[in-house]
């Protein structure tokens, strides 16, 4: 998957068969009726394997899915979510070319018309955009009202004009398809409307701040895996006649790993359990993902070094894993902008 770029389709529909698409969904819908933290360590394990796979099933539980819970009407969810729980994979479109860690700055604009809306414009880096049936869409009915006017819109993919554009040829998490989404008059019922109009700011908000713990659950995920190789190698590899983990600077290199991954796995933990608790979590899932996206990019890079000169080639486990870490520090919130969310926190 990595080679080509592309989810393999039987993959993912053992995903919808095991329920690990539908997590949070209700049983009633024909989801798993389970918790945030279910979710949380579903992601982690994933990510142990595959860090692209888990982004596909991080974006559906605890973005798209979220978003409809928490802010979908009735009518909403019985339409949506049962589709989501079955063979419809969801997708999250915020980010544009000029609205990235400005979430806000967002260009493209949605234009009443009876019992209709018309989106245009186009929105860059959208996760599972090539499998997505549904797309939660960001537009601004008042450019004039700055947050005020965002909204969010339920876009199905066969609303007209609603297009996939260019998929992103990435360094990393390769098997998770990022997409430019392009709508030209695309053509939305007002009853898609998610939340209210002008309160997409909040729907997207209080979202991401629980997607940035499901980004760190992802990133411990990845680090434990690249620990894991490193101390099986080090076991196998033998130099100077014994098993290099016999030798002090390895031995102390792996246990420092270790106590990083360790600690970032309870950051994470930390934050899910605030959040499923009801009590405020956002500076907790800030450092959990700022620490998280730290601790994957050092462990990945420290297992390449266990593992020398194989480490750095493409028959070695941890090239990947080194390569998917990156993008940790930059999607769902750069490492600047959780360093501004604690500092807002802890000075308030």
């Amino acid at each position: 998957m990595d080679e080509r770029s592309a989810l393999n389709p039987a993959l993912l529909r053992q995903l919808f068969e095991l329920g690990l698409l539908s997590i949070e969904i209700p049983e009633a819908l024909g989801g798993q009726d389970g918790t945030f933290f279910q979710s949380i360590i579903a992601v982690e394990e994933i990510a142990a394997a595959d860090p692209g796979v888990a982004v596909v099933v991080d974006v559906q539980n605890t973005l798209v899915v979220t978003a409809l819970r928490e802010y979908g009407t009735r009518e909403q969810q019985d339409r949506f979510l049962r589709k989501l729980a079955f063979d419809t994979v969801g997708a999250y479109a915020l980010s544009e070319a000029n609205s990235g860690s400005d979430a806000f700055a967002l260009q493209t604009r949605a234009v009443r018309e009876g019992d209709y809306y018309k989106l245009t414009g186009r929105k860059l880096w959208i996760s599972n955009a090539a499998e997505a049936g549904l797309f939660l869409v960001f537009a601004t009915i008042d450019p004039a009202a700055g947050h005020r006017g965002v909204t969010c819109f339920a876009v199905e993919r066969n609303a007209h004009g609603l297009k996939i554009g260019k998929k992103e040829d990435k360094l990393g998490i390769r098997c998770s398809s990022t997409c430019e989404v392009i709508l030209e008059d695309c053509v939305v019922h007002a009853s898609n409307v998610i939340g209210e109009p002008g309160k997409g700011y909040k729907v997207a908000i209080e979202t991401l701040n629980g997607g940035r713990i499901a980004i760190g659950a992802q990133l411990a995920g990845l680090a434990r895996a690249a620990l894991g190789h490193a101390i099986e190698y080090a076991r196998q590899r033998r130099q100077f006649g014994k098993p290099i983990s016999e030798f002090q600077g390895v031995r102390f290199q792996l246990a420092e790993m270790a106590t990083q991954v360790e600690a970032a796995r309870l950051l994470v933990y930390n934050a899910a359990r605030l959040k499923e608790a009801g009590k405020p979590f956002v500076k907790e899932a800030a450092m959990a993902k700022l620490f998280a996206s730290t601790v994957a990019e050092d462990t990945a890079s420290q297992a390449i070094e266990v593992f020398g000169g194989i480490g750095f080639t493409k028959e070695c486990p941890v090239e990947k894993l080194y390569r998917d870490s990156k993008i940790g520090r930059i999607y769902e919130g750069t490492s600047n902008i959780q360093r501004i969310t604690i500092a807002k926190e802890i000075l308030a």
